[in-house]
């Protein structure tokens, strides 16, 4: 039941774009076509579940330990630094892979695939693991599903951005006016969830 909880509420309930306001950013960059929108999807996932799981180790085994004398070292003051670090070793990582594998979609997403390193929606999974004290098997999921609930935000965003363009919309609400409109709404939607957990 914990982890069913855990999963709900990291995709729907707790929602990092639409209930906690974190990773705005690419939210807003790459949602304009729904295939840019799955690539960086994809790409969050990978690295929101891959950081949660490296960072929750980190700081569960490395940054408190005792020495052979019995005196105990807490480094606990440096997780964020450590964290900042693993999450841009990993979006390195994806950049490469991206760039060999998917040139067209590498190309596609431009600015927004270096700038997961600054997503606050990455590092704020790595500091709620921290915070809450999760295990590296329960940080992991939470990372894993927090990546899907942001990836599924994207997509409904995406999708009804390209319906958008498809509508007569007046003059004063075309663009970003009506993509901040359309954001908002979805916010509003997600609010229901708020009971499930």
């Amino acid at each position: 039941m914990e982890y069913l909880s855990l999963t709900v509420g990291a995709v729907l309930v707790n929602n990092f774009i639409l209930s906690r306001f974190l990773g705005i950013c690419p939210f807003l960059g790459v949602s304009k076509r729904l295939e840019t929108a799955m690539g960086m999807s994809g790409a969050v996932i990978f690295v929101m579940t891959l950081a949660s799981a490296i960072t929750a180790a980190v700081y569960n085994y490395l940054l408190t330990f005792k020495l052979a004398d019995g005196k105990i070292i807490d480094l606990n003051f440096l997780a964020v630094l450590l964290f900042i670090l693993i999450i841009a070793a990993l979006v390195q990582v994806i950049e490469i892979m991206l760039q060999k594998l998917s040139p067209t979609l590498y190309q596609a997403l431009g600015i927004y695939l270096p700038l997961i390193t600054t997503n606050c929606a990455v590092l704020g999974s790595a500091a709620i693991n921290y915070s809450n004290r999760f295990t590296v098997i329960q940080a992991t999921l939470f990372g894993f599903f927090s990546g899907v609930g942001f990836g599924l935000a994207l997509l409904l965003f995406a999708s009804l951005r390209e319906r958008l363009e498809l509508a007569n919309i007046p003059k004063p609400f075309q663009g970003t006016a009506i993509a901040l409109i359309t954001a908002g709404i979805l916010a509003m939607a997600f609010v229901g969830f708020s009971g499930l957990c």
